[in-house]
């Protein structure tokens, strides 16, 4: 899908009108919701592929399109990535057990507009360890994100997210990254979570992109499996990841994927 809205930086980040953020909302809103239904279902002996089956009928149902069926052969609705399996986990027969973490991934197409989002479950109970993981991972996206207003850089988000994440003694994945979104599901620019302030391109009114950190208990390092897809941590630490689709304001930022529910923490609600 080609988008020829707004204009390009010199960096080739698209900046779109703000009128076009109204359908950012609304593909992001289908997205937050059906992340928000899946919670009740991610219990201990539910397989990952049980979930992808209802994630895909959701989209279905809405008479909406997933943006990864068919995405370089992807053939899901939904990453499913459990324990230290760090994002791009593939659903399967594997089934959850309990005190496992999983982050879920949903894209979806509404009208041509991308809605990208992921959090953080736990089938069962939720040990100390993998709570304090979750929540670090969380705190240091809303850091990211209130990085974000016209004049800082992209770097300055990163900065924001890796600074966060060090200080609890925990790892920022540099191997994955956000990026550029819209009426298009990767563009300009990468959004590294990890930098130093100033660097990088500036943040202008019209910018959309996603914000994405995965965070490691161990180190940092990843490896991608034979199946192409699935990234892990090397160590087999636990990593856990939260995602929002964000654009620019001319005084900040809007999330777009927010939860309507209020779910998008496993402690909430």
């Amino acid at each position: 899908m080609t988008d020829n809205r707004g204009r390009l930086t010199r960096e080739g980040i698209r900046i779109y009108p703000q009128d076009d953020f109204a359908g950012m909302h609304k593909a992001g809103k289908l997205a937050a919701e059906i992340l928000d239904g899946v919670a009740a279902l991610v219990v201990p002996g539910v397989s990952t592929g049980e979930l992808d089956k209802w994630i895909t009928d959701q989209v279905d149902a809405a008479n909406a399109t997933s943006a990864t069926i068919g995405y370089k052969g992807y053939q899901h609705a939904s990453c499913i990535s459990v324990n230290h399996v760090v994002c791009h986990g593939i659903p399967g027969a594997k089934r959850l057990k309990d005190g496992d973490i999983l982050n879920i991934d949903v894209t979806v197409i509404v009208d041509g507009w991308f809605g990208d989002t992921s959090r953080m479950y736990v089938a069962g109970k939720l040990s100390r360890k993998t709570e304090r993981l979750i929540q670090v991972t969380h705190d240091a996206l809303m850091k990211g994100i209130e990085a974000v207003k016209p004049g800082n850089t992209f770097g300055d988000i990163g900065h924001a997210i890796q600074t966060y994440a060090e200080s609890n003694r925990m790892s920022v994945v540099r191997d994955f990254c956000g990026h550029g979104l819209g009426r298009v599901f990767h563009a300009p620019p990468n959004v590294l979570h990890y930098g130093r302030p100033g660097t990088g391109a500036v943040l202008e009114e019209g910018m959309i992109f996603t914000i994405e950190p995965m965070i490691n208990l161990g180190r940092p390092e990843t490896k991608v499996l034979a199946d192409d897809w699935t990234a892990v941590t090397r160590d087999k630490s636990l990593s856990a990841q939260f995602e929002h689709s964000v654009g620019v304001t001319a005084d900040g930022v809007e999330i777009f994927t927010l939860s309507p529910a209020g779910k998008y923490h496993p402690t909430w609600g």
